[in-house]
């Protein structure tokens, strides 16, 4: 990445900078979208304007009248343009809380960040070799009125992550304050047994992430508290966002799984 996009402005990445009093960096006051750049195009486009904005709204945010769809499109695929990534990419679009004020005085406008990488084919193939997976411990998410959204305010991910660096896991799943599994680290998760598909409930407090979104508009899904004992006793299980799409997990802890759903369910999407 040579340039990045600042509340519209294309700029050298060595010389991008954001005060140091804006609402992200000083209360984690905002949200970010992951997009796939696929050939030019946003991938799950409308998915990922749905939850911003009404993540936006969420947050009492003023949007502007500029700041449209169509509009931040338009800046996503200029700057996937200025670093020649349209083949194959991934975008950050983070919006947040400009600087000024404590919490409630704060301006109500929101900036925004636009930064893109890129990525390998593989990134999006389906995984040949199944993920590692372990369970966070020390640390549970609320079940609150925010807990769906993709906020700045990512520190219990950034805390499981390490736990998952540090025990040799591909990712780390956390569980809520009822000690029930709603995601991973990076991802939401799925499971299935005797060929029936189930995902938490969004009232379990996990992300309301896009790709789970494609998936249960697509094929049936049952929705259903996720505790250890049941994720233990599942046949597959498999991870979802997205960047990655769709992440065979082949053990967590002691317990092997395999993938001849999840196989069929990639080439669906």
């Amino acid at each position: 990445m040579n340039h990045i996009n600042i509340n519209g402005k294309i700029i050298p990445l060595e010389d991008a900078g954001i005060p140091i009093d804006n609402g992200a960096f000083r209360y984690g006051y905002g949200l970010f979208e992951t997009l796939l750049i696929q050939d030019g195009a946003i991938r799950l486009k409308q998915y990922h304007w749905d939850r911003l904005f009404a993540g936006m709204k969420q947050l009492y945010f003023e949007i502007p009248a500029l700041m449209t769809h169509e509009w931040l499109e338009s800046q996503v695929l200029a700057t996937v343009k200025k670093n020649k990534l349209e083949k194959l990419s991934r975008v950050r679009l983070q919006v947040f809380a400009a600087g000024g004020g404590l919490y409630s005085s704060g301006s109500r406008q929101p900036d925004f960040v636009i930064e893109c990488f890129p990525l390998e084919a593989e990134t999006i193939a389906i995984n040949e070799h199944g993920l590692v997976a372990g369970i966070a411990t020390g640390i549970n998410k609320s079940t609150d009125a925010l807990s769906n959204l993709k906020s700045c305010n990512a520190l219990i991910y950034a805390i499981a992550a390490r736990q998952a660096k540090e025990h040799k896991w591909n990712d780390a799943l956390i569980c809520n304050t009822n000690g029930n599994i709603i995601e991973s680290t990076l991802a939401n998760i799925f499971w299935i047994k005797d060929s029936v598909v189930y995902t938490p409930p969004l009232s379990e407090g996990c992300v309301a992430g896009v790709m789970r979104r494609n998936i249960m508009e697509k094929i049936l899904v049952k929705e259903k508290n996720l505790t250890v004992n049941e994720l233990l006793q599942a046949d597959e299980v498999f991870l979802t966002n997205s960047i990655k799409m769709i992440k065979w997990v082949s053990s967590i802890n002691d317990m092997r799984y395999t993938n001849a759903v999840i196989r069929n369910l990639h080439k669906l999407l």
